[in-house]
């Protein structure tokens, strides 16, 4: 495990609730705080469907590295917005299937920094790299990530249920326009967003943006989409979260408000 610390990450603040942290503690985990899982529970009280569209996120992104890894061949990843460790992270699903891929993992959260650290180690053939950087600065993240990742190599890009925190419109397709550009023929974007289309889904994330944590953008499903223009979608194609490549009935087939999908660079 290696991290890039060279910008001093800020202190954990703990006064305000924290979308990794929540997320962490719907998946039923403990490294929250007590500001955490008020927002959480006042989030659930509105909407009590996102504990099951977080683990549905969780169980998309195992399936779609194993895609990725056994039958695309990918040998390289690089994981933005990593969030709080948890089971099946990135590198652990990637390099059960082929022990010598490599990951990067990137995020921007001191506490995200701590665990990474103690928590996403490789395999000994790979490699498993943290930088600490901001989606808001994509050609910044390719740097970092040249000296571990080789680009004339097919890598794959993770964006899990992280581009509604860029708040413009413009500058969000912008960003993953330039991720994906930088990448090489062969290269895939994973992604998935919550859409705008439940008034109750979009009454609870009101009510989250108010609590003074950072906001998060849901979107119409035309603009989701429109993320992978330009590539080639890999079948179902872009989809509700549960419905692509569904391994397990009949959870993984509701038609939560959350678009996914896989798609190879030309």
């Amino acid at each position: 495990m290696q991290d890039d610390t060279s910008n001093s990450p800020a202190k954990i603040n703990t006064e305000v609730p924290h979308s990794a942290r929540i997320w962490n503690y719907w998946l039923g985990g403990t490294d929250n705080y007590a500001v955490d899982r008020a927002a959480g529970d006042q989030y659930v009280a509105v909407y009590p469907q996102i504990k099951e569209l977080a683990r549905a996120g969780r169980y998309f992104l195992a399936r779609a590295i194993r895609f990725l890894t056994a039958e695309a061949g990918v040998r390289q990843f690089l994981d933005i917005g990593t969030g709080l460790p948890t089971v099946d992270n990135t590198h652990e699903v990637a390099q059960r299937i082929a022990p010598e891929t490599r990951v990067v993992y990137v995020d921007n959260d001191p506490l995200v920094l701590a665990h990474a650290r103690a928590l996403l180690t490789g395999t000994a053939q790979g490699a498993t790299t943290y930088i600490d950087a901001d989606l808001h600065h994509p050609e910044k993240i390719i740097e970092r990530a040249r000296p571990s990742l080789d680009f004339s190599q097919p890598i794959g890009l993770m964006l899990m249920g992280v581009m509604g925190h860029i708040i413009d419109n413009t500058e969000a397709h912008s960003i993953v326009a330039r991720l994906v550009d930088a990448l090489p023929s062969g290269s895939h974007l994973t992604l998935y967003d919550s859409t705008d289309d439940d008034p109750t889904f979009n009454k609870a994330q009101s009510g989250y943006d108010d609590t003074g944590a950072v906001p998060y953008v849901l979107r119409a499903a035309e603009f989701v989409t429109g993320y992978f223009d330009g590539l080639e979608p890999v079948e179902p194609g872009i989809v509700p979260l549960g419905q692509w490549r569904p391994e397990i009935e009949p959870f993984e087939r509701k038609n939560d408000p959350t678009l996914c999908g896989v798609a190879r660079k030309p």
